[in-house]
């Protein structure tokens, strides 16, 4: 299995979904216990989601389920919310707490390192020379980093999680007027939402944002509710809820697209 797949854009904007995959080695999956087999924190649907709704745009999309690795964590193992419960590189428990794998077959450190070399740097390669490539075309490259997770974690979080929850890590990955994009779209939906709440940017997001290189980042964490019949197996798609929400994300990634031609042109002139 590939561990990353791409399709190619002309546009300044770049879809990043590092936890959309489901794929395991056939070894991992006989390590997980019957709760981690469930494969419970996957972004379920998140490619069909945002599927051809900004035309031009390039995906890079992980097809290796988080479990084996997390594309979007720092692949030092330093957390992205020191203070607060979260999950690892190599998660051992879900986003409940709740361990995942069967007892003493945990990954190793040197299995971790392994895991990062065979599945986590090949997915940063190929985004890094995506952003290369359109940054190249255009002057300016944005990596829209793509999630979705369950709207009630008591673990994580305390209370419903907004709809739409934009991360631009207190302002540091984007210009403002991106984050202006994102933030007034989603006003205008109706749908709850707030920018740098408990989901500021994963590592993806603070990696590769560097607005003073003309590279941008912003990740958006959608609640699954919004999106999905129950946020429960088999964790189905609702035609329904997902046109509205689509009809709103299509509003905030045009709305990007411009912004990043905009500002391309103020960068020439």
């Amino acid at each position: 299995m590939t561990p990353v797949t791409v399709t190619q854009g002309d546009g300044p904007v770049i879809l990043g979904l590092p936890h959309g995959g489901t794929w395991l080695p056939d070894d991992l999956v006989a390590r997980l216990n019957e709760n981690g087999q469930a494969l419970a924190d996957t972004d379920w649907h998140i490619g069909r989601l945002y599927g051809g709704l900004l035309p031009g745009a390039t995906t890079v999309a992980a097809t290796v389920h988080r479990y084996a690795i997390d594309a979007n964590r720092d692949p030092a193992g330093v957390s992205l919310y020191p203070g607060q419960n979260t999950t690892g590189l190599c998660p051992v428990t879900d986003f409940d707490g709740r361990p995942i794998w069967q007892p003493g077959q945990e990954p190793s450190a040197d299995e971790i390192l392994a895991r990062s070399t065979a599945f986590h740097a090949p997915y940063h390669a190929a985004l890094t020379a995506e952003v290369a490539r359109v940054k190249a075309r255009h002057g300016i490259a944005v990596v829209y980093d793509c999630h979705s997770i369950r709207s009630r974690i008591p673990f994580l979080f305390e209370g419903d999680l907004p709809a739409l929850n934009i991360g631009t890590d207190g302002g540091r990955t984007c210009a403002a007027t991106i984050a202006a994009c994102a933030l007034d779209r989603a006003a205008a939906s109706g749908l709850s939402h707030v920018l740098n709440g408990r989901f500021r940017g994963g590592w993806t997001t603070r990696h590769y944002g560097r607005p003073e290189t003309g590279v941008h980042a912003i990740q958006m964490e959608i609640a699954q509710s919004a999106y999905l019949a129950q946020e429960a197996a088999p964790w189905r798609y609702d035609a329904d809820k997902a046109g509205r929400l689509r009809r709103w994300l299509k509003d905030i990634l045009d709305a990007i697209a411009d912004a990043a031609t905009e500002l391309t042109k103020d960068a020439r002139t």
